[in-house]
């Protein structure tokens, strides 16, 4: 039977690229006379862009600053132990890096016995313990909290969760069993399942103290000046601590059960993490820490031995990483400033536009339309959505005033757009159409104007081919709602210069949007993706599957929305006419469903009755089709089959640079979930990729266990 030091030891050699956290012992005198103590300081030595994070190494330097204050404690030389973070740092948990290299389940059994071996001394020790949440702290940082007697936080404490589930694990060295002990199941399951599959929703100082995980809450300022000076009262017995008595009885069950009810209405059974925590969250009712914590040693390593996992880091890196370093973007010094911006158009969507930049850029926006009418409904919309930032305190009043004074309209397009730098047109998605308006604003623009489009599937080369100068022409496509999905197609016209192009991606970072580089090919990227899965869908609805039969079809994937419900939100309008832009490019892959062209011409909106997973009538009566009835998996496998298809040809292609910038697109633009690593890694798993295209997209070890 191996030790801990040798387990984690074994860790350590597979893992030499560890940034290593210390576990720094000082000893101090308590205010008040309350005795001798020992602080604990994890610090990996950086600053706080760098936060501190815990792998094999740093476990093992933990266990060692146990053993001093272990025997300090024994001997009587302390009254407590205390642990705390760098500045801004408490600690963010296991280091990822780390999870991806390990091919072996019994590696990942190591991690998660080591873990829990050297957090559980924190309880064991002869003297209370304290955990001083200083700053940011996730995952394994905050279980290292929950081991300890007691608790503080700070204030101005910005991020604290538990998003093991999120990324396709449970908590576990001790917060599946531990946190509902400390709190009760209810609110447990917010924390672990809720805020995980909410997009990793983060808690704040004020609300880790009102949830009870922390029995005290301290500004930032003299945070752990404060934090032992209550340390002293609690020793000395001046304060006592007392935690409501936790519910073991009927509530702990229907919580877990509401959990279950989240999970199925994010990741529909697709990914398994979250029905793991919920199961050792319900086995934890018990109290048994022991059976429990053996619980969550088990369920780590069979997770990190699972695709979802793997898919799960690979998406959370492209998202971290990839998206900040655009492959293929020019080099940022070729950026020319933007100090003011034109949006032709005063819809919905260029309304969204100009609200957008004002925010970001603080710069002068102006909206045109063809009417006044449209014009100062445009801009109405912009200040309305500034006053209702200002109601919810997002802007001071100050500050709403510059950004309504920044967005005005005018039908002269000479007048409005005379010095600004860069204007994109949100008009009538048809190339004579948008032409014709390049025409017009390229006469009245500066020389080193950027001529932006939002198409959504045209050619940038073919609206730019009959201007001056082609060569500032970029694609720049938004999806809607504008305000919430952060990617942003940025596409090369083939004569698009690299200035130009790094205006753009300039821009995109101003705008705080996830910049992806794509080629001037029919729908880019995203759309031409979702095109060809719909249709395929649509497809077979056509040919006689009943529409229930194949909304449902897509279910075990885990996406955020059935393909019935995506072409509600993208409009049937939008859906169909890009699907009629794809069939012009590639008929022999897109078809063009004479069913949707039948509700569009009929004008509706909604297939389904609002609120219900029902065929509206009048949509019904719409529908022409043939008696090939398919089955959920085979219309699955026809979908699979095609995304897999058209992937492989867009690479081919050059669309995008590799594989990973479709993940990206799809998982920014789409709301494609995690546990898919966006497509591709799935199709791997699954062997679509090879029965389609006779190879894989990404290389063995990448979003997969090494090999």
């Amino acid at each position: 039977m191996s030790t801990t030091a040798e387990l984690l030891r074994g860790a350590a050699e597979l893992f030499p690229d560890e940034v290593v956290t210390e576990a720094h012992v000082r000893h101090l005198d308590l205010p008040y006379g309350a005795g001798k103590f020992a602080l604990i300081t994890l610090d990996n030595g950086l600053d706080h862009t760098k936060p501190t994070t815990i792998g094999p190494q740093s476990l093992a330097n933990l266990d060692a600053a146990i053993d001093q204050v272990e025997k300090e404690a024994a001997d009587g030389e302390i009254n407590g132990v205390g642990i705390t973070g760098k500045p801004f740092i408490f600690a963010v948990g296991a280091d990822l890096k780390g999870v991806e290299i390990l091919a072996r389940h019994e590696d990942a059994v190591a991690i998660g016995k080591g873990g829990h071996h050297v957090f559980k001394r924190l309880a064991g020790l002869a003297v209370p313990t304290f955990a001083y949440y200083n700053g940011a702290a996730m995952g394994g940082g905050v279980e290292i909290g929950l081991h300890c007697s007691y608790r503080t936080v700070s204030a101005a404490l910005p991020a604290f969760s538990l998003p093991e589930v999120f990324l396709g694990l449970v908590p576990g060295w001790g917060g599946c069993v531990l946190l509902p002990n400390l709190i009760g199941a209810e609110r447990a399951v917010s924390v672990i399942i809720e805020n995980s599959l909410n997009q990793n929703r983060q808690l704040k100082g004020a609300q880790v103290y009102e949830l009870g995980i922390a029995d005290a809450l301290f500004e930032g300022a003299d945070f752990l000046e404060e934090s032992l000076r209550w340390t002293a009262a609690v020793l000395k017995g001046e304060i006592e601590v007392v935690r409501p008595e936790i519910d073991r009885g009927e509530a702990w069950d229907a919580a877990v059960e509401r959990g279950k009810q989240i999970a199925d209405s994010k990741v529909h059974g697709a990914a398994p993490a979250a029905y793991r925590a919920l199961d050792i969250i319900a086995a934890a009712k018990s109290g048994d820490l022991r059976q429990g914590f053996m619980a969550e040693t088990q369920a780590l390593a069979d997770l990190i031995m699972g695709g979802e996992l793997r898919s799960g880091i690979y998406a959370f890196n492209l998202v971290q990483k990839r998206a900040k370093r655009p492959a293929g973007a020019p080099s940022k010094d070729l950026a020319r400033p933007v100090t003011k911006v034109g949006v032709v158009g005063a819809g919905l969507m260029a309304s969204q536009l100009g609200l957008l930049f004002a925010r970001r850029l603080e710069v002068p926006v102006v909206l045109t339309d063809i009417d006044q009418e449209r014009v100062d409904k445009g801009v109405a919309y912009c200040h309305e959505e500034i006053d209702k930032l200002l109601l919810k305190g997002r802007v001071n009043q100050d500050k709403a005033n510059r950004l309504k004074a920044l967005v005005t309209g005018s039908l002269d397009k000479a007048a409005a757009f005379a010095d600004a730098d860069f204007v994109i047109e949100a008009v009538f998605e048809e190339m004579g159409v948008k032409q014709k308006v390049f025409a017009e604003v390229e006469a009245v623009v500066p020389e080193h104007a950027i001529l932006a489009t939002n198409t959504s599937s045209l050619s940038v080369s073919e609206m730019a081919s009959q201007l001056k100068h082609p060569e500032r022409v970029v694609g720049f496509h938004f999806f809607n709602p504008v305000a919430i999905l952060p990617l942003l197609e940025i596409v090369r016209g083939e004569r698009t210069d690299d200035a130009s192009l790094a205006t753009a991606f300039g821009v995109a970072k101003k705008l705080k949007k996830t910049a992806v580089l794509v080629k001037d090919a029919p729908a880019f990227v995203v759309n031409r993706v979702l095109t060809r899965f719909l249709g395929e869908v649509l497809r077979s609805i056509d040919e006689g599957t009943p529409v229930e039969v194949a909304d449902r079809a897509l279910a075990p994937l885990g996406l955020p929305m059935s393909p019935m419900v995506l072409l509600e939100l993208v409009g049937p309008a939008v859906a169909h006419h890009v699907a009629g832009t794809l069939h012009a490019a590639y008929p022999d892959r897109f078809a063009v469903s004479e069913n949707l062209g039948r509700v569009v011409e009929a004008g509706k909106r909604n297939l389904y009755v609002p609120g219900t997973q029902e065929l509206d009538a009048a949509v019904s009566a719409l529908f022409e089709v043939g008696d090939t009835v398919l089955t959920e998996e085979q219309v699955r496998e026809r979908a699979l089959d095609a995304i897999a298809e058209e992937i492989r040809l867009m690479l081919d292609e050059g669309v995008v640079a590799e594989a990973q910038d479709i993940d990206l697109c799809l998982i920014t633009g789409a709301g494609w979930p995690f546990h898919l690593g966006g497509v591709t890694p799935y199709l791997d798993r699954e062997g679509v990729s090879e029965r389609v295209t006779g190879r894989r997209f990404l290389a063995p070890g990448v979003a997969s266990v090494p090999e």
